[in-house]
This record gives C-alpha cells, structure tokens and sequence, in this order.
C-alpha cells in the first residue's frame, strides 16, 4: 500500500510538473512577442482572445494542422527522432530542480522535486550535452546542406560553451561541497548568494546559457541571412514545433539552473525569522523562485531585442578566448576564499 501511495504522488508530482512546463513554454513564446514588441513600439499579439491571450492556441492548432513534409533524400527515422531527442532532454532535466523546500502535506513529507538525487548538477549536465545530439542528428538527416552546416555550427557552439559552464558550476559545487540541488539551494542562507560571492562565475554561467540554448546574439545554427533556417530548415508541422518548444524549454531550465545555482533558488533572505507558518513559508519560497526565474526569463528575452548576432569567428573567440579563462579565473577565486577565510 505505501508502495502505491509513493508512485502515485510521484505521478502526479510528473503530471503537474508536465502541464505547467506545456502550458509556460506556450506563454513564454506569447510573451517573448509582447516584450518584443513593446521594445520595437508594436502592438504585438492582440487576435486571438483578451489581448492575444489564445495565440499561443492558436499556433499549435495551425502546427498540427500543417502538413508533415519529409524531404526525399532525408534519412527518415533519423529524422523523425531528432526533435524527440531534443525534447526528451529538456523536460527530463527538469527531474532535479527544486521548486521550493519539503512540505508536510496530509501527514507525510513531501518533495518539492520530481526527485532529490546525490548527483542532480552532473544529471543536468550529462543531460543538457545530450541535446547536441538531437539538433546534430536533424541538419544530418535532412539530406540538406544548409540544414548540415546548421547541425554542425550548432554542435561546435555548445560543445564549446559547456566547458565554461561546467567550470562556474563547479566554483558553485566548491562551496556548497554537495552536487546535490536542494543542498546547494541551502548553503546559500541569507545573502549567501554565489551571484554575490563569485560574480564572475555568475556572468559566465549567463553568457554561456546564452550559447546553449541558441538564443541572440549566439543564434548562429539558425542564422536566416545565411543558413536559411538551420538544422531545422527541412522541418514542418509539429516537428518543427518539437524542436520551436523545446527551444523554450531549454530557456526555462537554464533560467532555473541560474536561480537554483547562483541566485539562492528558492531562498527569500531570513523568512524564517519573520515568525510565519510552516505552509505560509513554503509557499512564500515557491514564489521566490518562480519570481527568480520569471526575472531572468525577462532578461533572456530583452537581450535579443537589444544586441546584434556575432558572426562565427567572434562567437568562438569569446567562448576560447574570454569565458573559458574567465571561468578558470573564478575557480582560483573560489577556492582562495575556500582556503583564506574557510567558507
């Protein structure tokens, strides 16, 4: 009987976890469009229900009702798998993010995470270099040249910024001596942010986040002017929207991965002091978090509108030639602290 009680709150922690993640990649995508165009001076969405509300209803409807073209030359289960891959990986990582601390609900503790592992920052990284696969996978499949050199010049980006990303997390996993999220989360009581402790470490994992999830000003694989569309050139219908959401999602993880590893994740400075109840507390920490991330979000969406593309050569340059030291630089501070005051 425990055994079924366990599995069920497990699935249904999965179901709410799923819906919400659907259901903010679509208004994401809508808001992306009003934020745009409240910097361009456009209206923006406004259709489709109260000021464009249904949009992003709407573009799934028309998704699904577009016809699924394959190109003749393509390998064709590659090719249908690809977006799946991608997909895969970026609601599977979502599996160690803690929303918020353990809760007593109807007599029993309960997670606010799909699962509390010992290993959960490296799950999120072995994860996240999996996603190459997926887009390298389509521009090879497609039987494109275009779609090719998209794949290629997209696996080369994130190859080269996990590097930088790796080493600011592990100024973070130094500190918090714990790969564990919902440890890391801990030591950082208080202020005890590592946004404030390591700011180095903090820019570069931002900027490499950037690179990752293929966003301006490090979109090349899907630069218009001259790959026409990328590794998803030779894509339609929903699997273009596989690859459109996962996209997003990518946003969203890499937006909760900064929170939880450097902003406090779902830490509000000191509440415990403030004499509130046990389930005011939590839910005043859930919200801490979800605002967290809504602000870095923001600040995904407001640097494409703001910054210009690289070209090739200056997007590798600043991931050789400026992240990866700087993040070496932010070890060796890391770790000075460590051995100088003994954090």
């Amino acid at each position: 009987m425990e055994l079924l009680i366990q599995a069920g709150i497990a699935l249904a922690k999965i179901l709410i976890v799923i819906t919400v993640m659907l259901l903010t990649v679509s208004y994401l995508v809508y808001f992306e469009r009003k934020i745009s165009a409240w910097i361009q001076n456009r209206r923006g969405p406004n259709r489709v229900g109260w000021y464009g509300a249904l949009q992003p209803f709407a573009d799934v409807f028309k998704l699904l009702l577009k016809e699924d073209i394959v190109p003749s030359n393509a390998n064709k289960f590659i090719h249908s798998l690809a977006p799946f891959i991608t997909l895969f990986v970026s609601f599977a990582t979502y599996a160690v993010i803690p929303f918020g601390p353990d809760i007593k609900l109807f007599g029993r503790t309960i997670q606010l995470a799909l699962a509390d592992v010992n290993i959960g920052v490296l799950y999120v990284l072995a994860l996240t270099s999996l996603g190459v696969y997926g887009l390298t996978f389509a521009g090879w499949s497609s039987g494109s040249k275009y779609s090719l050199l998209g794949g290629i010049r997209s696996s080369a980006q994130m190859i080269s910024y996990e590097v930088s990303m790796g080493f600011s997390i592990a100024g973070v996993i130094l500190l918090s001596e714990s790969l564990r999220p919902m440890a890391i989360v801990e030591s950082q009581y208080g202020f005890m942010w590592n946004a404030l402790i390591q700011p180095i470490g903090f820019i570069t994992i931002v900027v490499s986040a950037f690179a990752e999830t293929n966003r301006l000003p490090f979109d090349l694989p899907e630069a218009e002017p001259e790959l026409v569309g990328g590794y998803h050139t030779e894509y339609s219908s929903m699997k273009f929207a596989g690859f459109f959401l996962a996209e997003y999602a990518n946003m969203i993880i890499a937006s909760a991965m900064i929170v939880t590893l450097y902003l406090g994740g779902w830490q509000f400075p000191y509440i415990d002091k403030f004499g509130l109840s046990m389930g005011l507390t939590a839910g005043i920490q859930v919200l801490s978090f979800l605002l967290k991330m809504a602000l870095v979000l923001f600040f995904f969406i407001w640097v494409r509108w703001s910054i210009p593309r690289f070209r090739y050569d200056q997007l590798m340059n600043l991931g050789w030639k400026v992240m990866f030291p700087l993040s070496l630089l932010n070890l060796i501070w890391v770790a000075a602290l460590i051995m100088i005051f003994n954090i």
